[in-house]
């Protein structure tokens, strides 16, 4: 990797510190960490869970059996309920919460929801873009019936060719060697395709709720890098008071990045009664797409 300034670097990608798990630390640990907290939070037992969707970029532990069962016996779960992964890259955590909301809504909830990320497995230390901001993280969401004026007021999720083999990881039973992350469309191509998804989608599903996007109280979007957050609340007119920034903090954690952010934002006490978040993200595919949710009393 050549010497680059650790200033100027900062700078240039937005991300000031990120974390990896200690070798030989599992998905499984990490997610099911997070989904006990978030059980806790919900004030309800494991074993009352109907479905558990473990979600990850980078595919889990192992291709068989699914990294969700794991996290169910590290949650003590035996016979009690169904689990399965899910995997749209970095927009898996909406497509599993749209998932689980229409689960609920047919009377199968509640829904543990947890996405795992450990790309600190796949990034050779000669490929700086990725290298220097992928973090490992981990986040859960328990997904039930709503409180009053609670719930998901829209849901707008699209493949589209654009990028669809511009970030990639490879198979190593198709290619006979290691995976690892790979970036390879210019920095500017993904921004400005990615921003241009964010934009898209966010308008569609505000329209779908019958509001104009100045409407929402709070959006929680995808946070690839520090300087694409920057660039995407100013294409979207929303100040930085209006969203909570964690990628300078944990860098970028695929999946996890809008859980992670949901959580800061639901434990901050800002959120009112009756406001609404509007939950945006692009990933390899490329997916991408939005989420309009309304919180409660």
């Amino acid at each position: 990797m050549p010497n680059r300034d650790p200033v100027e670097t900062e700078r240039r990608i937005g991300v000031a510190t990120r974390y990896w798990v200690e070798p030989g630390t599992t998905a499984a640990e990490i997610a099911a960490e997070a989904l006990s907290r978030a059980l806790e939070n919900a004030g309800l037992a494991a074993s009352e869970l109907r479905r558990v969707i473990f979600v990850s970029s980078t595919g889990g532990d192992m291709l068989i059996p699914g990294t969700a069962h794991f996290v169910c016996e590290r949650l003590g779960l035996d016979d009690t309920c169904d689990a399965f992964d899910l995997n749209n890259s970095c927009a898996g955590f909406l497509t599993a919460l749209d998932t689980a909301a229409r689960a609920v809504a047919t009377g199968y909830g509640p829904v543990g929801v947890v996405a795992g990320e450990i790309f600190s497995r796949y990034l050779p230390v000669d490929k700086p873009r990725p290298y220097l901001v992928m973090g490992d993280a981990a986040a859960a969401a328990v997904v039930g019936p709503g409180r009053a004026g609670e719930g998901l007021l829209a849901s707008w999720l699209r493949s589209a060719a654009e990028l669809r083999l511009q970030v990639t990881m490879n198979h190593p039973g198709r290619t006979g060697v290691a995976p690892h992350l790979q970036f390879d469309a210019s920095y500017d191509t993904l921004t400005n395709q990615a921003v241009e998804a964010l934009l898209k989608s966010s308008r569609a599903v505000v329209a779908e709720a019958g509001i104009e996007l100045r409407d929402v109280e709070w959006i929680l979007p995808h946070q690839p890098n520090g300087r694409m957050l920057e660039i995407i609340l100013d294409k979207m007119g929303f100040p930085l008071e209006r969203t909570i920034s964690v990628v300078e903090e944990i860098g970028s954690v695929g999946s996890a990045s809008i859980p992670v952010s949901l959580d800061r934002l639901m434990r901050s006490g800002k959120v009112r009664p009756g406001d609404r978040i509007l939950m945006t993200a692009v990933g390899a595919g490329t997916g991408y797409g939005a989420l309009l949710f309304r919180a409660g009393t």
